[in-house]
């Protein structure tokens, strides 16, 4: 791939300067805090430490914010509720298939409220790559690694009696040391079978178990299913002592999510975090920069990191290693990508023609994924989370794929590509107004929208067009 050399000229000559952003470790100028001192009434950003591998297909993060609050994480919060899987893009969209591990100490306590730990800046470790955090209410060590569709937990407890981790169908297996379970939470754009599998083992028995169900505990329970379920298993533990527990998921299947976690192999915790580190390295690593302050390179590589998270990869790969992917289009589990999480009214200017030039060969992949979602719905997508979302406006995956075309990121099946650009000019959904054209037929006769056939902004869908 093309590397990419930027000179970061500096006008003010008492800045601090230094010859040049240190190559081998880009990922340590990442500040991935950056943009979330943010609420709904002002954003810095509206952004939240996604602890992920590049276009991964799961993010982990800590949660600061109630389930379901789009704000999950903000910087100014001094509690930790727990330590969330999300595939969130904005707040404004909200998260899909997400569901979060706490560790505590104690009685079982499943309220998010309850079990919430005081943490601080101070003792927080954030990485792209690595995250760690100390929960002073439970004295407990919480440190997270990823993979695309895995991730590795490391707690350090304190000597207790019951040491305890709470989940989000869910059944717990002790002879296997596991808890297996499936979220279907989501904020639209999604089938009716759609649900997020998942697998969590422990490498230590547990000495107790228990259910909730709609907030209601059954100890000794093994299996709930309801709209709000979680599993609570404890530990007897020593005073520092270690336990491990391995995570994965899959949009597809149990059998499937049990595959993905073969991508933690039996790497321990400190080789995932180093694997992690030089992945974000590499793709850093295209572009180098020189002649600029210590600042404006973390600020240069905090904004690349954030550029590599989205679209993420909404496709896996099977146990004879096709690629395949659950469609948010259909429901049904189809060969070939999937990218999703990606609002091209906000990034068809400068995220995908970056990309074409950067990462021509992830662009295919992505390109790829868009010819699916047009064989799989019918049109393609303006705003996919993780399919078809109603907002914003514009026909602007037009732009996203000939751009991809012109700079020679050719799709396999360009007469497929070029009849979906046709009929995007002439169709619009039937149930998501903002894909395709919505008032097509004005546009195509007179050129513009007119501002008096009851179709809200007019003058910006005419300008998109």
């Amino acid at each position: 791939m093309k590397k990419l050399l930027i000179l970061a000229i500096t006008l003010c000559s008492s800045l601090f300067t230094v010859d040049a952003a240190d190559k081998k470790d880009l990922v340590d100028y990442v500040n991935p805090l950056v943009g979330s001192q943010s609420k709904i009434s002002l954003s810095t950003g509206n952004t939240y430490p996604a602890i992920a591998m590049p276009w991964g297909m799961n993010f982990w993060m800590p949660q600061t914010g109630k389930m379901g609050d789009g704000w999950a994480y903000t910087y100014d919060a001094d509690k930790i509720r727990g330590f969330k899987q999300t595939h969130q893009p904005s707040p404004w969209i909200n998260d899909y298939g997400q569901f979060a591990i706490m560790p505590v100490v104690g009685a079982p306590e499943f309220d998010q409220d309850k079990r919430a730990s005081w943490f601080s800046h101070k003792s927080e470790v954030v990485k792209p790559y690595y995250y760690k955090a100390y929960l002073a209410d439970h004295d407990v060590i919480t440190e997270l690694t990823p993979t695309d569709r895995a991730a590795l937990f490391r707690f350090t407890f304190p000597e207790n009696d019951h040491s305890l981790d709470n989940g989000s169908y869910i059944k717990v297996i002790p002879e296997e040391n596991k808890i297996i379970g499936y979220s279907t939470k989501n904020s639209g754009g999604v089938p009716e079978n759609f649900k997020n599998y998942f697998i969590i083992e422990f490498d230590k028995p547990f000495t107790y178990e228990a259910t909730f169900a709609d907030n209601t505990l059954k100890e000794g329970s093994k299996e709930q299913t309801s709209s709000h379920v979680g599993a609570v298993i404890g530990f007897k533990t020593k005073k520092g002592e270690i336990v491990q527990a391995k995570v994965a998921s899959s949009f597809i299947s149990f059998d499937k999510a049990a595959v993905n976690m073969k991508e933690l192999g039996n790497d321990n915790f400190d080789t995932l975090v180093s694997k992690g580190k030089q992945a974000w390295n590499d793709v850093l690593g295209k572009i180098e920069v020189e002649g600029g302050t210590l600042d404006q390179y973390r600020t240069f590589y905090s904004c690349m990191y954030r550029s590599l998270l989205f679209p993420r990869k909404f496709y896996e790969i099977d146990a004879a290693g096709n690629v395949v992917h659950y469609s948010p289009y259909n429901g049904e589990v189809l060969p070939g990508y999937m990218f999703t999480d990606t609002g091209f009214w906000d990034t068809f200017r400068a995220l995908f023609p970056f990309l074409n030039l950067m990462y021509p060969s992830m662009n295919k992949e992505m390109q790829e994924g868009l010819i699916n979602t047009y064989k799989e719905s019918g049109f393609f997508p303006e705003w996919a989370s993780p399919g078809h979302r109603g907002c914003m406006v514009g026909n602007n995956s037009a732009s996203i794929l000939v751009d991809a075309y012109m700079k020679g990121v050719k799709v396999d099946d360009l007469e497929t590509m070029y009849k979906g650009l046709i009929h995007g000019t002439e169709n619009v959904h039937p149930t998501v107004s903002s894909t395709g054209r919505l008032g097509h037929e004005y546009y195509n006769k007179l050129g513009y929208v007119p501002y008096d056939v009851k179709i809200h902004e007019n003058a910006a869908r005419t300008l998109e067009y």
